[in-house]
């Protein structure tokens, strides 16, 4: 795909802080209190043609470079302080890809235009109760019966979990199979028969729900199986490098977003008859920031535009994972040096940076843990 043309980023970035200022900062403190936002927000983002960047025209989406999303997400993400937001609001982006990709037309049809018009929520079902990072040792089934299958399991840590209208779920068709033979992924409504959900309270992200759920006995018909049976477990590991790629971009905005406030604060606070800019301790502090925002913006950059020219081999991989750590260890030590520099009241609620504090490990750990991470990385760099 050919890259973005400045002016195209530009517009995205004018209109992603224009309504991150006025739509949704104003608000935040209260949505955080509530523990969700108004579902009102997904129709006007869809009006926005923002859920749609990426997608398929064909199903209501715009063809869009990931160079372009990611200044949606960086820009998103600087302006409103809140990961939380970014990811309830986004679910769709690896709620759906695996359907757009693998799904069938009709299965398409069904679910996509909504979703990308805000009408209805999307979310991913993979992780486990017991299982964690380790995707192969899924234990939620479904099994044929007639023209159906039948599920029986448990989802945990699931983004918009409570009022997804449609979920993309990891199950095990093949219950006699081991690691990751016999796992497949099925699209299940949020309104099935023996569907429950329980909220789980959270350190941060507290304006975006998160659910555990729970399958007994859930019906949904063979056509909704997306891609091949018992493949599903490629389908998962394709979906998370552009899941990587988003928390890369998600830090990064988060990581800008606390050194515009403590620079802010730095310029105005003053102490023993100076600002704190002119103490040097602060000056590097704040420098210590810029390098690392600097490098994670160029190492992003680069793999953005790697991944815009069609590349997925084990080198660009490996990248893909490096960056992921390395772009949220950036945001955790730019969270910790704002609230360092914003001192006693770094530590209050309100403070985009005590907020984006909190919030800085589930990037660390979503998408796949440091430790798992590292682990990928030399495992495709044959090290």
């Amino acid at each position: 795909m050919d890259k973005p043309d400045p002016a195209d980023i530009g517009i995205i970035e004018d209109s992603a802080k224009r309504f991150a200022q006025t739509e949704v900062r104003p608000h935040l403190e209260a949505w955080e209190t509530a523990g969700e936002f108004p579902k009102e927000i997904y129709a006007r983002l869809g009006e926005l043609g923002w859920l749609g960047m990426g997608f398929d025209e064909a199903y209501g989406g715009t063809p869009a470079p990931m160079a372009l999303r990611n200044a949606l997400s960086i820009t998103l993400a600087r302006y409103t302080g809140s990961g939380g937001f970014l990811a309830g609001a986004f679910s769709h982006t690896i709620g759906l890809p695996v359907i757009a990709r693998f799904g069938s037309d009709a299965l398409k049809q069904r679910i996509m235009p909504d979703v990308l018009a805000g009408k209805k929520i999307s979310a991913l079902a993979v992780t486990e109760p017991g299982g964690g990072s380790d995707v192969a040792n899924i234990r939620t089934t479904a099994i044929r019966d007639a023209d159906h299958y039948v599920i029986d399991g448990e989802k945990i840590f699931i983004t918009s979990g409570m009022r997804a209208d449609w979920i993309t779920l990891a199950v095990r068709t093949d219950p006699a199979s081991r690691g990751p033979e016999g796992i497949s992924m099925v699209a299940v409504p949020g309104d099935a028969p023996g569907l429950t959900r329980h909220k789980l309270d959270k350190m941060g992200w507290l304006c975006s729900d998160t659910a555990m759920l729970h399958f007994d006995k859930v019906r949904v018909p063979l056509a909704n199986l997306i891609g091949e049976e018992g493949k599903g477990f490629k389908l998962i590991m394709n979906n998370f490098n552009a899941e990587r790629i988003n928390i890369a971009a998600m830090a990064l905005g988060s990581a800008l977003c606390c050194y515009d406030e403590a620079l802010d604060w730095a310029r105005q606070r003053r102490t023993f008859g100076k600002t704190l800019t002119e103490h040097q301790v602060v000056r590097h502090k704040l420098v210590d920031m810029h390098m690392r925002i600097a490098s994670t913006r160029a190492w992003l950059d680069s793999v953005v535009d790697r991944a815009d020219r069609g590349e997925t081999g084990a080198d660009w991989v490996a990248e893909v994972c490096l960056l992921k750590n390395h772009a949220t260890q950036s945001m955790q030590f730019c969270a910790d040096q704002a609230v360092q520099i914003l001192g006693g009241m770094g530590y209050m609620r309100g403070t985009a940076s005590e907020r984006l504090y909190r919030e800085v490990k589930v990037l660390t750990i979503g998408g796949g843990t440091e430790e798992i991470m590292k682990e990928l990385a030399a495992r495709q760099l044959e090290i």
